[in-house]
């Protein structure tokens, strides 16, 4: 399944991996976020409903910090 997420756009690639974040927090106790944060996945769930995709190089940037 994880190499055909590969293959999705880009704004479901994010989307997908903000879900498979949440459920591994969930694995390790309860689940924080800061207000900032919680902003930040709100805008970045509108941005994606609105078709603004962000660039290939950030997308590799965010799966390698994210060691996806």
């Amino acid at each position: 399944m994880l190499d055909r997420v590969q293959t999705w756009p880009e704004d479901r690639q994010v989307y997908a991996a903000e879900l498979l974040m949440l459920l591994e927090a969930q694995n390790q106790g309860s689940l924080s976020v800061s207000d900032e944060e919680w902003s930040s996945i709100q805008e970045g769930n509108a941005q994606a409903e609105r078709g603004e995709f962000v660039s290939e190089e950030d997308m590799a940037t965010f799966f390698k910090r994210h060691g996806l």
